[in-house]
């Protein structure tokens, strides 16, 4: 009678056969099918070239160690199996705790999901599997045809289902940007990182959480609000201020229109401050200065029309304002360098809530005049604007800025 060992490609009987220790070929089609998962993901890591380059080589290391496996299995082969399975595995827990910070596209935290969960839990078997082997080496077993088959198939449906889910890979999950309130705001919200929160609003909230990631600088568009929106391209301006700027126009693209129709607004309680003459007219809702929201659209503390050429008044954005009392110190980081608030501390109203004038210069009114409102503001046009969708009006209606800072005019994104 021939001998089988361990080293015997086939038996002596025939092709039908495998010699190979079961445990070792169930750690090659493990090593096979995490190779096929992690091949699957490379396109979607496709903006990532460390990233596409890393998952190239252990797909290429897994399946190319499974195939020599089962073909030519030796002590040597499945100790470098082990070692590759167990430095994968090693590297899955690193970039599921702490990110893999030299290979850029895994250097972020996220979170476990179906295809890396099941890519790491088959590099996982590939070692249990390389291990039990080696205690049972000298004891080889032939594999028949049907036992090949069923570890084949119960690696395919567990391939499989994680190779669809590595080709839709959320890259944003755990950390998505888009507020919940501007899930609404379809084709316009962007759920890139750790959002905006609620904050004090029941719309866009800004208030930033989780840890921060920079925006890749790309060639900047022009803001047009009847396409995606998209106001990348500013240097030093991270994902979450980028996320948290557009989804708040996102919101505001949305929402802002019910006040489209001036006597819907004044209906609402809005009343014109009476500056038309500048060429934007801002009509207050006082009721709303201290409400309890913030940068919330249904609920405007004012908004900005402009003449439409025709006799009457177009939408152009909302001014949305802190509570009285906040000062430019206290007022959230929407989007960084993309957004700037204001205040107006020399401006004179009558009792009636126009704008009459400018204070002296000890910055106090002439009676019957009055100061109005400092609350922190800032605008969000709905309409292309030069200086972008966050600008400031231009001369006195551009209001003061915080000390230190240059007046925001964002021609990347101006129109």
């Amino acid at each position: 009678m021939t001998t089988i060992t361990a080293d015997a490609v086939f038996s002596s009987r025939g092709r039908a056969t495998l010699s190979v220790a079961p445990a070792l070929a169930i750690a090659a089609f493990a090593s096979i099918g995490a190779g096929a998962i992690h091949a699957a993901a490379i396109g979607v890591h496709g903006e990532h070239r460390q990233a596409v380059i890393a998952f190239t080589i252990v797909a290429s290391v897994q399946i190319g160690w499974g195939v020599l496996a089962l073909m030519f299995p030796s002590r040597a082969l499945a100790l470098a199996g082990a070692a590759a399975s167990a430095a994968i595995f090693a590297g899955w827990v690193l970039a599921k705790t702490s990110g893999i910070s030299f290979v850029q596209g895994l250097d972020q935290v996220e979170p476990v999901q179906l295809a890396d969960a099941a890519a790491a839990a088959m590099a996982a078997v590939a070692v249990f599997g390389v291990s039990s082997a080696m205690l049972r080496w000298m004891r080889p077993t032939s594999i028949g045809s049907s036992a090949l088959g069923v570890s084949a198939l119960v690696t395919a449906l567990i391939t499989v289902p994680a190779m669809v889910s590595a080709g839709g890979h959320n890259h944003a999950a755990g950390h998505a940007h888009g507020a919940t309130n501007v899930a609404a705001a379809g084709g316009h919200v962007h759920s890139a990182g750790a959002g905006p929160g609620g904050g004090a609003s029941s719309g866009a909230g800004v208030a930033g959480g989780g840890h921060v990631h920079k925006a890749s600088v790309v060639p900047p568009k022009p803001y047009d609000p009847t396409k995606p929106i998209d106001l990348g391209g500013v240097p030093g301006v991270t994902l979450q201020q980028q996320a948290r700027a557009e989804n708040l126009i996102a919101i505001t693209l949305l929402r802002l229109p019910q006040w489209s129709d001036p006597k819907v607004a004044e209906a609402a309680g809005f009343r014109s401050i009476g500056d038309a003459v500048t060429g934007d007219e801002h009509y207050i809702n006082l009721a709303y200065f201290d409400d309890g929201r913030i940068l919330d659209p249904d609920h405007p503390e004012s908004l900005v029309y402009e003449p439409d050429g025709k006799g009457g008044k177009r939408l152009a954005a909302a001014m949305f304002m802190m509570a009285p009392g906040t000062t430019l110190a206290q007022v959230p980081d929407i989007g960084g360098k993309l957004t700037q608030w204001h205040i107006h501390n020399n401006l004179c109203f009558t009792t009636d809530g126009h704008v009459a004038g400018l204070t002296s210069g000890n910055g106090s009114c002439a009676a019957p005049l009055v100061k109005g409102t400092q609350a922190p503001m800032i605008h969000v046009w709905i309409r292309p604007h030069p200086c972008g969708p966050f600008a400031a009006l231009e001369g006195i209606g551009g209001g003061q800025i915080a000390d230190g800072q240059a007046r925001l005019c964002d021609t990347a994104h101006g129109a």
